[in-house]
């Protein structure tokens, strides 16, 4: 059975320059999450590669694999174990993983994580490390996939009745699914199961080729097994009461349980109107939201849900019920506590395309990575009731320059729908470009746009394009949110991951 352990104790860092190499004698001490850079305000920008490293032991099993997933690092990195290099990864905002199966020993092993640092590579503070959460994970050979559960809820002609389908990616014996089920429990904010379900996995069919070959480990065979659940008078999810659902997953062989995912989700509505502006429940709601940056202001790039939570909890007193993740993939956290909290999320994911805005940004990277960073950002966060919008880009040069910003928009609104096909959120773009024809093209392929700091076109384009949803993706008076301090809540809202895992040892301004 799957097994997450959190691997954020025992680490040691240096910096050092510019394609340099460590020196054994001068590794410190360090806790994740980390952020070198806030470290040295005098010299908050220079460059160099920081190298992170953990020993770890373990009793290698043969009938498990081993992963290693990191929620965030910053950017450019490569990491190895035991001195194999088992992956690396560009964008420093997107979560990853990598099978580290054949590179673990029985015994002791090092893991270490080199992530390099160029300046300039964005128009804001963007710190630098393994910023986010890392995991060790043990899973069967037979499993379900990380991020492989997909759920959407929909409501039928009769009101009280939901019909919620659940899509599980799974990995079994080749030309065994009649010999493997599924037991889908859903659970109600208090545990208790409100509807469950059996399914054999005999009809399963094979996953798509596209989808395989942007994960990051490989997966070969494996195969996606569909279920329907009926869910009647469910507590919807809204911003005034934002009651969570959780999907329990069982795969199962011959009455044998193999391994168990778990994900949230939510009942509700969300409608998008040209003339009404947005519905939720059936609701018409006006989106009062900031622009909510990575950071934790003097805390730096390090994410600390405590800090991000009284952040949250005081920007909800102020009366805002949605943000906008300006302008990458938020931390996975922040999104636990928006679909708790009843916060709409607009889930961004790149500032810049294939033209730079900086010298070392991510435009380096993007024609070769761009796919498989969405289908990351995607597949993570697809079933949080809280998201509501995939924003594809924000201020992006491409698509006022020339056509080339068309192509991009359409090849990302594709993969936008390859792994959110139901459309639990839908596809927008935040444009400071929409005067110009070349950014129009791009808007009338998703429909929907977010207007930045251009309401004087907001009547002009409405009676020009009235299929078009417009909003106000930041405005005059939109808030650019940012954090503080660090004070600790009561009662948090995310619960102390040590207490929940085994530890290894050793703005929005709209309608």
């Amino acid at each position: 059975m799957a097994k997450r352990y959190l691997f954020t104790d025992s680490w040691e860092f240096q910096c050092v320059e510019p394609e340099g190499n460590p020196c054994e004698g001068k590794y410190v001490p360090v806790a994740l999450p980390h952020d070198w850079q806030i470290y040295d305000t005098s010299d908050l920008y220079r460059d160099g590669d920081g190298w992170y490293r953990r020993v770890f032991v373990i009793e290698k099993k043969e009938d498990l694999r081993y992963r290693l997933y990191f929620e965030g690092v910053y950017m450019d990195c490569t990491v190895w174990v035991n001195d194999c290099v088992v992956g690396e990864w560009k964008y420093g905002y997107s979560s990853f993983y990598f099978d580290i199966t054949e590179a673990v020993c029985d015994g002791e092993n090092t893991v270490q994580v080199r992530c390099r640092f160029r300046n300039p590579n964005s128009r804001w503070y963007s710190g630098a490390g393994i910023y986010r959460n890392v995991w060790f994970c043990t899973f069967p050979k037979r499993h379900i996939l990380q991020d492989g559960l997909y759920v959407s809820a929909r409501q039928s002609e009769n009101k009280d009745v939901w019909k919620v389908e659940l899509d599980a990616e799974v990995q079994l014996a080749e030309g065994m699914g009649s010999a493997y089920e599924l037991c889908v429990e859903l659970l109600d904010e208090e545990g208790t199961v409100a509807a469950e379900e059996h399914v054999s996995c005999s009809d399963a069919w094979a996953m798509s080729e596209k989808v395989l070959a942007l994960l990051p480990v490989e997966e070969a065979g494996a195969v996606s097994c569909h279920a329907e659940v009926t869910l009647t008078k469910p507590k919807l999810w809204d911003i005034e009461n934002p009651a969570v659902y959780k999907a329990k997953v069982s795969l199962c062989h011959c009455g044998e349980v193999l391994d168990v995912e778990e994900t949230v989700f939510g009942c509700r509505t969300c409608e998008f109107s040209p003339d009404q502006g947005f519905l939720l429940n059936g609701r018409k709601v006006k989106l009062n939201g900031v622009c909510e940056h990575h950071d934790l202001g003097a805390l730096g790039a390090a994410f600390y849900p405590a800090a991000m939570e009284r952040k949250l909890v005081m920007l909800q007193s102020m009366g805002v019920n949605a943000l906008r993740t300006s302008h990458n993939m938020p931390a996975p956290e922040l999104l636990t506590m928006t679909d708790k909290m009843g916060i709409l999320v607009i889930d961004e994911s790149f500032d810049m395309w294939e033209r730079s805005k900086t010298e070392y940004d991510y435009a380096r990277f993007f024609k070769e990575w761009a796919d498989r960073d969405a289908a990351a950002w995607v597949r993570r966060d697809r079933n949080h009731p809280s998201v509501i919008l995939w924003s594809i880009g924000n201020e992006i040069y491409d698509t006022h320059a020339d056509e080339q910003g068309v192509r991009i928009t359409k090849e990302l609104v594709e993969r936008v729908r390859l792994h959110d096909g139901k459309q639990n959120a839908r596809p927008t773009i935040a444009s400071n470009y929409m005067q110009w024809e070349n950014a129009q093209n791009c808007a009338d392929i998703l429909k929907l746009a977010g207007y930045n700091y251009a309401e004087r076109l907001y009547m002009e384009h409405h009676q020009a394009h009235p299929d078009w949803v417009l909003y106000g993706s930041e405005t005059s008076s939109t808030v650019q949110s940012r954090g503080i301090y660090h004070f600790p809540l009561k009662q948090p809202i995310l619960k102390d991951e040590d207490e929940q895992c085994s530890s290894l040892g050793n703005s929005t301004v709209g309608w």
